[in-house]
């Protein structure tokens, strides 16, 4: 069995501020390190369940947070950023059997994580069929143009539950809850625990119930807090100016959509 790891730090239980999220700050290391023991713990579930291979992409911001060191021998990971449409998970096709997310967050609009965003943080957000976009959803749409099942996610209560609008059978682990400009944290240790323990489960269930259904069409709406984005975005080919903020994109193939996102965001 072979599957993808998709992995970010603004989700893992405990990171807060944006300082705690930036390479070279004084406490980065200390989230880095969460970060790649999170990975880790999915890692070996994943192997008590008799994956083979494991692919893991270092999806935040520089792409050299993870510490390869500390994975199991049976991981390959994807560290920079190649400029590929499928951004965080980049190399994902069809011959892998699942998908999973690490340290995910809620996205640009939403009020459940202090460090909430969409790809940037100059968005005020992002819609997909007047729907929220997550990076979580961005992402999980490619998966489902692969008919690559989605069978796990980690990262803080809000995107949790909005995973469920899309397919309840996706497992989670909610390691962490944004009130305001602070967050609620389980103990680091519990997070791995409990990481470790769903993946396997995740694992074992049927793969097939776990696919998310992609949309048809899709009608993106994309707000920016400074206008001078949406100006200068609204000459991209197919993209209408919406107001002073917001643009959108129409499209019935999500490869374009992908293009768009991969200048405009």
């Amino acid at each position: 069995m072979k599957i993808y790891i998709s992995a970010d730090i603004e989700g893992v239980t405990g990171s807060t501020n944006w300082c705690e999220t930036e390479k070279g700050e004084d406490c980065y290391e200390y989230y880095a390190n969460q970060m790649t023991l999170e990975v880790k713990a999915a890692c070996i579930g994943a192997n008590n369940a008799g994956v083979t291979e494991i692919m893991v992409k270092d999806a935040h911001d520089s792409a050299r947070n993870i510490d390869h060191r500390l994975l199991p021998e049976n991981t390959k990971l994807i560290r920079g950023w190649s400029g590929d449409t499928f951004s965080m998970v980049q190399e994902l096709d069809e011959s892998y059997d699942a998908l999973m997310y690490i340290g995910y967050h809620s996205a640009a609009g939403r009020d459940t994580n202090p460090l909430s965003h969409t790809m940037t943080t100059y968005l005020d957000y992002v819609k997909i069929n007047n729907h929220i976009a997550s990076e979580f959803l961005i992402h999980s749409y490619i998966a489902a143009y692969l008919n690559v099942p989605v069978i796990f996610l980690s990262g803080d209560k809000g995107l949790c539950e909005d995973v469920k609008d899309f397919n309840e059978n996706i497992e989670t682990v909610a390691v962490k809850e944004g009130r305001g400009n602070s967050t609620i944290n389980i103990h680091p240790n519990l997070a791995l625990k409990l990481i470790e323990e769903s993946v396997q489960k995740a694992l074992l269930k049927d793969l097939l119930t776990c696919k998310i259904k992609l949309p048809e069409e899709f009608e993106i709406e994309i707000r920016y807090k400074e206008h001078k984005h949406a100006y200068k975005n609204s000459f991209y080919p197919g993209v209408a100016k919406i107001d002073e903020n917001t643009i959108s994109f129409k499209s019935n193939d999500y490869m374009e959509v992908l293009r768009m996102m991969n200048f405009l965001i």
